[in-house]
């Protein structure tokens, strides 16, 4: 019984102003344009009797969103069956409305069902289950978007705990003889510059930046700094850290790299 009145409630909040407009469309369609003779009635009385076709769709309308929302079968959860669901479950509301709107004309309104009749009355039912279908189209696409929205979010969180979790791992350099190891984390490190049989290390230290020449080359110093991303070779004798925080790293020419607050 909750579940019933779940769905009944859901249902209400989801799509109850499409039903309200659609079928006021359809009122508003009939009034104005009079697709059927209702000679036969004055002013208010036709006024009350297009109002019937408005409420014949809302209730179709209600009772077809009502019976697609309460189908829960596995089978229709995959892209064909759940095409072959809107399709079937839109004839099913364009027959019951194209027959109910057609005794509706015939035993309410007096009026001879023809050909001509039958064919204005199929055109007026398609109406609803296409604005449904657009309309149910558009709802998924929109959860879709939403979702992958959060997805994004999520995996831009996740790279950013990362690059930080990354940024703040220490790596020691050594000189050629293995002496004097000097350890810097990675979101410390400006630039690694060549100078002849030296390698010099521009750091940060506070809100400066200092220098350390060790006995090495850019060469083994590379392939220290190749798992780290943010570090790109943008000279034969300079690597940069993209990454670095508060500065700006200029490296033009060969013998021209520095940092810029």
């Amino acid at each position: 019984m909750n579940k019933r009145f779940n769905a009944l409630v859901q249902l209400l909040n989801e799509k109850l102003k499409l039903f309200l407009y659609i079928s006021f469309g359809i009122f508003l369609f009939i009034l104005f344009f009079q697709p059927f003779p209702l000679i036969r009635f004055d002013f208010n009385n036709r006024l009350i009797f297009v109002a019937g076709f408005g409420a014949i769709t809302f209730l179709f309308m209600f009772i077809h969103g009502l019976s697609v929302s309460r189908i829960n079968n596995p089978l229709v959860q995959n892209g064909d069956g759940h095409d072959l669901l809107i399709i079937l479950s839109g004839f099913l509301l364009l027959s019951l409305s194209s027959v109910s709107f057609a005794f509706y004309l015939r035993y309410v309104g007096s009026v001879s069902i023809t050909f001509h009749i039958m064919a204005k009355i199929i055109f007026i039912c398609f109406v609803p289950p296409v604005l449904i279908q657009w309309y149910d189209s558009s709802s998924r696409i929109k959860h879709m978007v939403e979702a992958l929205i959060l997805e994004k979010k999520l995996i831009q969180n996740r790279i950013e705990k990362y690059e930080d979790d990354l940024l703040n791992q220490y790596i020691e350099f050594n000189s050629e003889s293995n002496t004097e190891p000097f350890n810097l984390k990675v979101s410390e490190i400006a630039f690694v510059r060549s100078a002849d049989n030296y390698v010099e290390i521009v750091y940060r230290e506070n809100d400066g930046l200092k220098k350390r020449l060790i006995r090495n080359t850019l060469k083994n110093i590379e392939l220290q700094l190749k798992v780290y991303s943010n570090f790109v070779r943008c000279h034969r004798i300079c690597i940069v850290n993209m990454h670095l925080k508060g500065f700006v790293v200029i490296c033009i020419g060969r013998n021209f790299c520095r940092t810029k607050p």
